[in-house]
């Protein structure tokens, strides 16, 4: 057998693995965050509305839509909901009256700061244990693949 057939199906072999790892790791974040969600008044799905606006500052409820692949009557029911409970706040565009954005209120930047927070605590306390030289790696290799994740989504 060639050597690279052999590693080939090594690099098979360990991309499955490496997938259903990813899989599995991101299951266990989810729930996490869930649990942390639990001590709020606020459900998932409005928690990545919240992640989305601060991460990328005010947008219209299409562009939240897009971004959370939700209907834009959902979005609309999932804003009035945050809206009612002073975490984001509708706002007139003022170059053009008829864009309406929606932006992340004090209370929902104070929510999203304490949940990642906690579950940036959540992952310090994972790896421990690990030596510092392997967070390093580990945190420059998933970033690399998500550079080039993100590269090849945005290609379209």
């Amino acid at each position: 057998m060639a050597k690279d057939s052999v590693s080939k199906n090594t690099n098979q072999v360990e991309i499955a693995a490496m997938e259903k790892d990813l899989r599995h790791i991101a299951d266990i974040i989810k729930q996490k965050g869930r649990e942390i969600l639990n001590n709020y008044t606020i459900t998932p799905p409005q928690f990545i509305a919240l992640q989305w606006l601060d991460e990328l500052g005010d947008m219209t409820i299409g562009d939240l839509s897009n971004k959370m692949y939700l209907a834009f009557s959902t979005t609309t029911d999932l804003i009035d909901r945050m809206e009612k409970n002073q975490l984001v706040q509708r706002v007139r565009d003022m170059q053009d009256r008829r864009v309406v954005r929606i932006h992340l209120l004090t209370e929902g930047e104070k929510i999203i700061k304490e949940v990642i927070e906690k579950r940036q605590k959540y992952l310090g306390n994972i790896v421990s244990d690990f030596q510092s030289s392997e967070i390093e790696e580990l945190s420059a290799l998933l970033h690399k693949m998500y550079v080039r994740m993100n590269d090849e989504m945005n290609e379209d």
